[in-house]
């Protein structure tokens, strides 16, 4: 418990606030902002910066795949007809792009609006595909983060700037991995050597030189591919998202000036265990492209090291521990990380999942498009990468050398299945190279900050029922087998 005497009312901070969302469209964001409007009807004005061509094609984009959204189910029952006019009024959409200067503003009295009218801005745009090309993660993770600093710095209000980054910034460390800050130019194997600036010439370079070359799009899209996981590598992070997201966190601490800054450090986001409703979700996230693959029958096996930890935070915690420190934080001239996950007091173990995915899918099994019950059986563990590969080579590679064989002797006729199989054996293998650093991660995530900021919240029992975030209260296999798969088979199947 905090030994601070401070206490902080999250909703008296965001009475007349006015905050700039950047990547509104994204899953976080969006459970953000649902959550402002929801509980928060004092707040002054919610800008989201979206991408679109035109401005009416952004406040568009907000309306189909914001508000079109079962996530804003809940505010919909709460305001019927009237939320159309609470939108209009608290919610500006802006077009525009990280990855640009100035935020690619094009409307200049907005600009100049903001400029005046912003106390806070929370940056949430991120591109989060482990394997992105290079460039985009290097303009949208890293360079997106210098373009929202520079903005932010021009605002004549702001008192808080909030950076959301990725608990998996710290590779693959093993041991407590503490709450503090990568240094301009640090890298996790002590290769020296790391500019942001000659990488972003890299890029540059590299790209004047397949043009040069008159490469086709898809080799273009497969070499900014390898270049990001080759410079992620150099340094020593496993992939290009966790290493552009790194390099995100270094700039906006190096050239923050006296900017409040918070950097919010989230591990797994999951599906939302309670509000606005429990197990929203979107997309297949990192952990559940394993359980939405045994569901659906294509995954017979798991990898992993079963006594390492994953480790899981629902999506509302995280949106209410970023919402509890802008309030704890607004106005005080310093950088603060909050590690936002549950290895440390809450640990999942991996040997919990293929239990619960086993229990999930036969007491509910999935139906195909066919109309037929997918029967799940009991799942192949492989605890090391060579049982891996020795699982690959039995079922896989040996059939496959029979397939090539075959269809020599069919003078080709096998071809397209040869193709296929093929494809599938290297997507499998991509996959595993990708996950790899997760499935066998063995670090643990110091939260002393994040539980620090538990203590500060104002203890009405409204704020404190509004604004949960702790990581003890969650029973895994409740929440899995009662919100999170269902959530998953509801959205995701």
């Amino acid at each position: 418990m905090s030994t601070e005497t401070e206490v902080v009312s999250v909703l008296q901070y965001l009475d007349n606030k006015s905050i700039l969302v950047i990547g509104a469209a994204g899953f976080l964001a969006n459970i953000f902002v649902e959550k402002i409007l929801r509980v928060a009807p004092n707040v002054k004005k919610l800008y989201l910066l979206l991408r679109a061509s035109t401005e009416k094609s952004a406040t568009q984009r907000f309306k189909d795949e914001i508000l079109g959204k079962d996530l804003y189910r809940v505010l919909k029952e709460k305001y019927g007809p009237n939320l159309n006019q609470l939108t209009s009024e608290k919610v500006t959409v802006v077009n525009g792009d990280v990855s640009l200067e100035d935020l690619g503003l094009q409307d200049t009295d907005l600009e100049h609006e903001m400029i005046h009218q912003v106390d806070a801005i929370v940056n949430l745009a991120a591109t989060t595909k482990f394997d992105e090309r290079y460039d985009i993660a290097l303009g949208i993770n890293t360079l997106g983060v210098l373009n929202v600093l520079n903005f932010a710095k021009r605002c004549a209000k702001i008192n808080i700037f909030v950076q959301v980054s990725t608990a998996y910034v710290c590779g693959e460390k093993s041991g407590l991995i503490m709450e503090t800050p990568y240094r301009m130019g640090e890298t996790l194997n002590g290769t020296t050597g790391l500019d942001i600036n000659h990488e972003k010439k890299l890029v540059e370079e590299k790209l004047d030189q397949l043009r040069v070359t008159e490469a086709s799009p898809e080799t273009i899209t497969q070499t900014m591919k390898d270049m990001g996981l080759t410079r992620a590598r150099t340094y020593g992070w496993p992939n290009t998202y966790v290493f552009t997201k790194a390099m995100g966190e270094m700039i906006v601490g190096a050239k923050r000036g006296n900017l409040p800054l918070v950097l919010i450090r989230p591990s797994i986001i999951t599906s939302t265990i309670k509000e606005p409703f429990p197990g929203w979700t979107e997309g297949i996230r990192t952990i559940d492209s394993l359980g939405v693959g045994y569901g659906k029958g294509r995954l017979t096996c798991f990898l992993g090291d079963l006594n390492a930890v994953s480790d899981v935070m629902p999506a509302d915690m995280v949106v209410n521990s970023m919402l509890v420190s802008m309030a704890v934080q607004a106005g005080k001239q310093k950088e603060t990380i909050y590690h936002v996950g549950s290895s440390l007091r809450n640990p999942l173990k991996n040997k919990k999942l293929p239990e619960i995915a086993y229990h999930c899918f036969t007491t509910k099994p999935w139906t195909n498009k066919e109309g037929k019950l997918v029967r799940v059986r009991n799942i192949e563990i492989l605890s090391s990468m060579a049982s891996f590969h020795r699982y690959m080579a039995i079922h896989y590679l040996i059939p496959l050398k029979g397939l090539a064989l075959l269809n020599i002797v069919l003078c080709k006729l096998l071809d397209k299945s040869l193709k296929d199989f093929h494809r599938k054996i290297n997507f499998a293998f991509r996959l595993v190279e990708l996950y790899q650093p997760y499935l066998f991660f063995n670090g643990v995530f110091d939260d002393t900050n994040t539980e620090k900021l538990q203590g500060i919240v104002l203890k009405t029992e409204a704020e404190t029922e509004m604004f949960y975030f702790d990581p003890t209260v969650i029973n895994w296999d409740d929440y899995f087998v009662d919100i999170h798969v269902p959530g998953l088979v509801k959205y995701v199947f």
